[in-house]
């Protein structure tokens, strides 16, 4: 885990930090409201004797003590749906409302397309765009299983998006991953800044056209499960001319504010507004998230 040392000024109680990434996370879930209502879940949790706690912070959150929470029955039903705690934070970050009209730009495997859905109860559109011809069919999946009847799927390349009005639009892009490495070791091996810095320019592009794409007064959110400023603030900073930042909070997670200077150089003020979720601060995986309201 040497790969973690440059983060040693940014990352508060480093040690703790470094130390949970051999730690395994808890089994999460969320609650699809889509099919079922929040009680009734919970009820039929409690009969059939299944530990699960809830989130204090999301009501539709589950921890699971199960081994295999993807073969439960609720979760074969659509009624839950498997998915890493914080990686619920950016479609609440967009807040989607009904009946308007919202790009999903890297959608695959579903999680937070369903989750914007469920938010939305099914009334608007969901444009769930993935590149990936491989990733289409388990989009399709998730979507067909839990309900999800206000989507379209498209595959671009989402920088080449061709056009829209969006009043919200979601940039989970794709990432060095570095914040999954509890979910199974391996990832921090092949982290590099070398790959930070690939990766930096599909994200660049995915994000400037996203604010192409988006509604003046847009909301457009972009996210990723890495710590890397090279994916992140340095990312977001390409954008500060065509929109404007807006602060993160989520009561009762705790966040750390986005940097303001790397490596010496100073990054733009405002880049404090966006959120760092660190594993050992909510016990969960790693996240970043910004939210940029279109000029």
């Amino acid at each position: 885990m040497d790969h973690l040392e440059r983060y040693r000024d940014i990352v508060p109680d480093f040690d703790d930090f470094k130390a949970i990434q051999r730690l395994p996370l808890f089994n999460s879930a969320r609650i699809n409201t889509l099919k079922i209502k929040r009680t009734s879940l919970l009820e039929r949790l409690e009969a059939e004797a299944v530990p699960y706690q809830t989130f204090g912070w999301y009501p539709l959150g589950l921890r699971l003590d199960v081994e295999s929470p993807g073969k439960l029955l609720e979760n074969l039903l659509g009624y839950i749906h498997i998915q890493e705690e914080v990686s619920m934070v950016p479609p609440l970050v967009l807040d989607p409302q009904p009946g308007e009209q919202v790009l999903d730009l890297c959608a695959s495997p579903g999680s937070k397309t369903s989750q914007i859905s469920q938010m939305m109860k099914n009334r608007g559109l969901i444009v769930a765009n993935e590149p990936s011809l491989a990733r289409i069919a388990p989009l399709r999946s998730n979507c067909e299983r839990l309900g999800v009847l206000n989507a379209a799927i498209t595959r671009y390349d989402g920088r080449r998006f061709p056009r829209g009005a969006f009043d919200r639009i979601l940039v989970d892009a794709p990432c060095s991953g570095e914040g999954r490495e509890r979910r199974g070791p391996g990832t921090l091996a092949k982290s590099s800044c070398k790959r930070s810095l690939e990766l930096q320019a599909l994200q660049i592009g995915l994000l400037k056209n996203a604010i192409r794409l988006a509604k003046p007064g847009g909301v457009v959110v972009y996210s990723t499960c890495t710590y890397a400023p090279e994916e992140n603030e340095t990312v977001v900073e390409k954008v500060l001319n065509e929109a404007r930042l807006e602060q993160i909070s989520i009561p009762g997670l705790k966040e750390c504010p986005g940097i303001t200077a790397w490596n010496g150089e100073p990054l733009n003020d405002d880049l404090k507004k966006c959120a760092r979720y660190y594993p050992h601060l909510n016990d969960t995986g790693g996240f970043f998230v910004a939210r940029l309201i279109k000029n």
